[in-house]
């Protein structure tokens, strides 16, 4: 008995020997968890790691292990590092330039020899996916995920993670936003136990953007999407691109793709078909993990062009979106069966009550935690990570055929053979732009250094000869899909409810980049003396390049700062209000960008008076007149933030245009001034139902007084962009000497690309006008003229307005 015993004791050594052993072969040693070097667990309630930590976290993981390297790949607009960690095998990390050089060679087919090297290539390659983290940085919860993410493909050893380390290279991106991660974990951090717990900055939480960085992706005016376009379309060309986001708190859980309709017709019958597939893996994972309230085909679409997710599929690659019901920043939320019933009505989602087949298990209610979201979010990665691993070739050369496709000339006989820019237009920084984007997005631009005779879309057999040193750009490239929805005229589907109102689409209808820019452009069908290879023709890959070509001085700098166009000094006021809008970030950028002084008013400074003292113009962005005179409630915010101008305020700005101040208000804003200073206008599309009249986001057709001091230097007929904006008519005769109209929406035919309902109720409207007051006047912009800083072509409106 004796002697059995020590032997079970010697067994059990053995055996507790060997599971040592093991360990020590599986699971590597020295590598930091978040919690070792944070203090806490990332995605538990009340606890947030900053923009400092997360970088910090980073490096040491870098340092710590050879399946991640860190990359920081430029500065923020608020001169933070943007990083990305790039995560995959040792061999793979070890031989990145290897993976990176067969990606570009995927990318543009043409420099692929034959069969033969495209098999070599698939065979080798790795399937490059982006997971990208809280651009909504008040959707602050993935950027915290990403912490234990990445831990996790560091120190996992079963079979599942070791397929994707060895088969896909994971480009994560901890926040696309970083200074607006910084600037939410330190609202959170100060208010954090106080009554405010949990409610969002009273500041935008992009400097210039807010929430609109995620609509720039491109016109690449922000520096965050301008490093994140050099890093995919210039460098890696991912084949797959996953964006997290988080929603309201009341409605489903987890929207994933398949989208809602419409598609844009310029993606790939493929790419909408994988990015559905993708997106049932998904739910499928989701849902054997016992995940409720999980929808598919609801609210977003695959229209638009312009955000994190929707921009790949116009580069052939597959855009995946998540969108998680929140918690109130990083602390939970109790949500109620009352709540989720009288949750707004969704394209595709009546309840978040109500089951159905793209919304199978219904969530009911109860606490929701930052916890809750971020197991979504983990599950949702592995999902796509494991397809990308396990569907390695196929999604390889899926892109190698989507790409080669593209590139054929004649392949889609529909369209435009080339769309032309043409030399001598006046307003060459406009081009010059234009050109400098789309380089910036890998697109192929030549510059015709001979004169050419095509024949232009819509003008039959008639050939039009094309001056020296226009530029041309071919939709034969592996860009074709981006070329054309960025030069074409979209043409949104009337889509109406049951009640015949309009269906709302996700973010806007309409986009022509040339139109929005002023720049003049037209579509090839045929070039009647065509150079036997596009090579004949000088490529044009540098802005300065392009700038030499149409003799303007050298940008310097890739998107430099442009000189002020103002004729004269002038001290301008922009009214920057505390329930924060885009519109006034914008507006901030387009000073920036042109050098133009300003100096931001609070609502405090307003309310002192004294105006006319320190200003000559003061701008109101667009917003509503409950924010800009009621602001932040009381109880909600602290007592600093709220309050909004009050009517001592409205009063003081009355005083300072009487007194000879210009006041400039746009689009919303002009609500606020007509109404309350009484002015002889009325918006006429205020109380109209969509069923009547409906516009969201399109660009529009302007006709424009020659004789006004606001519209100099404009044609007669000019684009303007309008998203559910205003329309004036004059109310009062007697008064209508008061009212100088610059610019009307055009007498017919006014939609230029995007979607109008209802058309007879804007036609011959007063779009821009200006009204005297006492010594002063007020400046009416019914349509935003520095939209998204993508409308250049009305640019110069403002600047007129101001030196007026």
């Amino acid at each position: 008995m004796k002697i059995l015993h020590y032997r079970v004791v010697f067994g059990f050594l053995i055996v507790f020997v060997l599971t040592v052993c093991l360990q020590a072969q599986t699971k590597p040693s020295g590598i930091p968890s978040p919690k070792s070097i944070l203090g806490f667990e990332p995605t538990t309630d009340k606890t947030i790691a900053d923009w400092r930590q997360i970088t910090d976290y980073f490096a040491k993981l870098d340092a710590a292990s050879e399946r991640i390297k860190v990359e920081t790949i430029g500065q923020t607009t608020l001169g933070k590092p943007f990083i990305v960690a790039f995560i995959s095998s040792e061999e793979n990390i070890r031989n990145l330039d290897k993976y990176k050089a067969i990606q570009a060679k995927l990318a543009d087919p043409r420099t692929v020899k034959d069969d033969k090297e495209r098999d070599r290539l698939v065979a080798d390659g790795k399937t490059v996916v982006v997971i990208s983290c809280s651009i909504h940085s008040t959707e602050i919860v993935a950027s915290q995920m990403s912490l234990n993410l990445a831990f996790q493909m560091a120190t996992a050893n079963d079979a599942d993670s070791q397929e994707i380390l060895n088969n896909t290279i994971l480009l994560l991106i901890p926040s696309a936003n970083p200074d607006g991660v910084q600037i939410v974990a330190d609202w959170y951090k100060k208010t954090l136990g106080t009554f405010y717990e949990g409610t969002s900055p009273p500041e935008l939480y992009h400097h210039y953007a807010g929430h609109d960085n995620n609509r720039d992706w491109f016109m690449l005016n922000l520096a965050e999407t301008r490093l994140v376009t050099n890093l995919f379309w210039r460098n890696w060309y991912p084949q797959i691109v996953y964006d997290l986001h988080q929603m309201g708190e009341t409605g489903a859980r987890f929207i994933i793709p398949p989208f809602f309709d419409p598609p844009n017709p310029n993606i790939s019958p493929l790419i909408l078909r994988e990015t559905g597939l993708i997106g049932y893996k998904i739910a499928a994972d989701l849902e054997a993990s016992n995940f409720k309230g999980v929808a598919t085909n609801a609210y977003f679409d695959t229209w638009w062009h312009g955000g994190f997710r929707s921009t790949p599929y116009y580069h052939n690659s597959i855009g995946i979106l998540s969108e998680a019901a929140s918690a109130n920043l990083m602390s939970p939320v109790r949500i109620t069966d009352e709540q989720l019933r009288k949750s707004p009505k969704q394209r595709g989602l009546m309840s978040p009550l109500e089951t159905a087949t793209n919304h199978p298990a219904a969530w009911t209610g109860g606490i929701w935690s930052p916890r809750d979201i971020a197991d979504l979010e983990t599950t949702a990665c592995r999902s796509v990570l494991t397809m990308a691993a396990k569907f390695r070739m196929n999604y390889l050369k899926n892109f190698y055929e989507l790409n080669r496709f593209a590139a054929q000339f004649g392949a889609r006989p529909e369209q435009p053979l080339a769309y032309v820019i043409q030399a001598g237009q006046p307003n060459a920084e406009n081009v010059s732009r234009l050109i400098e984007i789309l380089i910036a997005q890998g697109v192929e631009i030549y510059r015709m250094n001979r004169e050419l005779k095509t024949s232009i879309a819509g003008s039959g057999e008639v050939h039009t000869e094309i001056p020296l040193n226009s530029f041309l750009v071919f939709t034969a490239q592996p860009q074709r899909a981006n070329v054309q929805a960025l030069f074409e005229r979209q043409v949104y589907p009337n889509r109406l409810d049951s009640r015949g109102e309009a269906e709302i689409p996700y973010d806007v209808a309409g986009w022509t980049l040339p139109l929005q820019m002023g720049v003049d452009v037209q579509a090839v069908t045929q070039i009647v003396e065509y150079p036997h290879s596009a090579r004949q023709l000088e490529k044009i890959t540098d802005i300065n390049q392009a700038r030499k070509a149409m003799n303007l001085n050298p940008a310097g700098a890739p998107f430099a700062k442009l000189p002020n166009p103002l004729l004269k000094p002038i001290k301008i006021g922009l009214y920057k209000s505390y329930t924060a809008t885009a519109d006034e970030g914008w507006t901030r950028y387009l000073f920036d960008s042109f050098q133009i002084p300003f100096q931001s008013i609070l609502d405090a400074d307003i309310k002192k008076g004294d105006l006319k003292t320190n200003f000559d113009a003061i701008i109101l962005p667009a917003q509503s007149d409950k924010a800009i005179v009621e602001g932040l409630k009381k109880g909600v915010y602290p007592d600093e933030f709220v309050g909004g101008l009050t009517e001592a305020g409205v009063e003081n700005l009355r005083q300072f245009v009487e007194s000879g101040g210009t006041l400039i208000c746009f689009d919303d804003s002009c609500e606020m001034v007509i109404k309350r200073f009484n002015l002889p206008l009325t918006n006429v599309l205020d109380k109209l139902k969509s069923s009547e009249f409906y516009c969201p986001g399109s660009i529009l057709s302007l006709d424009v007084d020659p004789n006004s001091d606001l519209s100099k230097g404009f044609k007669k007929q000019t684009p303007a962009y309008f998203i559910n904006s205003s329309a004036f008519e004059i109310t009062d005769q007697t008064k209508a000497a008061r009212v100088k109209i610059a610019a009307r929406y055009a007498e017919k035919n006014a939609l230029l690309s995007g979607w109008l309902r209802g058309e007879k109720y804007l036609n011959g409207k007063i779009a821009l006008a200006e009204v005297s007051e006492g010594k002063g006047k007020i400046i009416l912009f019914g349509f935003r003229p520095q939209h998204r800083g993508q409308t250049w072509g009305t640019f110069p409106f403002i600047f007129n307005s101001l030196t007026n």
